[in-house]
Formats: structure tokens, C-alpha cells, sequence
């Protein structure tokens, strides 16, 4: 998250790889593996443009400029989990919950609603399929 936070917050002008890099050892120094951390950055952004598509469509009222950075990577993040991601590896129910947890500590006072909300809308459409 704290990459593609950076990475947006630049206008998506900074090397993300190298972000992700720099992030990984400031953050992360006892990580094993870290293939998810990759599988997260990598898959969303390749999906970013239908991801943002599906934000725009859960939330028509918040323009997605006008959500903050943090939500609106914690959204994209939740996002390619619940629909490109390894549903045995992270069920959906949990991608919701980690999302949420996300929101609750690095963004807003509501963020955790906001976040519960249109991952929760996207998920009932998702079983209705």
C-alpha cells in the first residue's frame, strides 16, 4: 500500500519498482518472501484502468480524484484481490477484512466505512455472477 500510495501521490511519475524495492527493505526487513507484496503491486496496477472503472461505478459519488490517496489505493489493492487475485490463497471475505483494517489505520475517520461500503457492493455483485 505504502507504494502505490507514493506512486499515486507522484502522479504516478516515481519507478515504482524501486519504490517497491525501497519500501520492501524500510518496511519489511524480516519478510521471507516477498512474492505477494509483488502480486499485489504488479496486479494492480496492470489492472488499474478496469479497477478505477469499477470504483467509478461503486462509488458515483466521490469522483475518484476527490478520494483520498489512501482510500484509493486500499480500494485498488481490494479490488484486484477480490477480483483477479488467488481466491484460495486470500478468500474474498478476508481481502475485505484486510482492506477495511487498512483504511481503519492509515486513513480517515470514515475510510473504514467508505472502504466496507464499495468492497461490500462489488463482492454482492460478484456472488450474484
Amino acid at each position: 500500500m505504502q507504494s502505490l500510495y507514493e506512486w499515486d501521490f507522484s502522479g504516478k511519475k516515481v519507478d515504482l519498482e524501486k519504490t517497491t524495492e525501497k519500501n520492501l527493505k524500510e518496511f519489511g526487513p524480516g519478510l521471507e518472501d516477498p512474492s505477494f507484496v509483488w502480486q499485489l503491486v504488479t496486479g494492480t496496477v496492470e489492472h488499474l484502468m478496469s479497477i478505477d472503472k469499477i470504483i467509478e461505478t461503486s462509488a458515483p459519488e466521490w469522483p475518484l480524484d476527490q478520494i483520498s490517496i489512501v482510500d484509493r489505493n486500499v480500494l485498488r489493492i481490494g479490488l484486484y484481490e477480490l477480483i483477479y487475485g488467488d481466491k484460495e490463497a486470500v478468500p474474498p471475505k478476508v481481502a475485505i477484512n484486510e482492506a477495511i483494517e487498512l483504511a481503519k489505520s492509515f486513513g480517515g475517520e470514515s475510510s473504514g466505512k467508505f472502504i466496507n461500503g464499495v468492497l461490500g457492493t462489488v463482492y454482492k455483485e460478484i456472488e450474484k455472477k
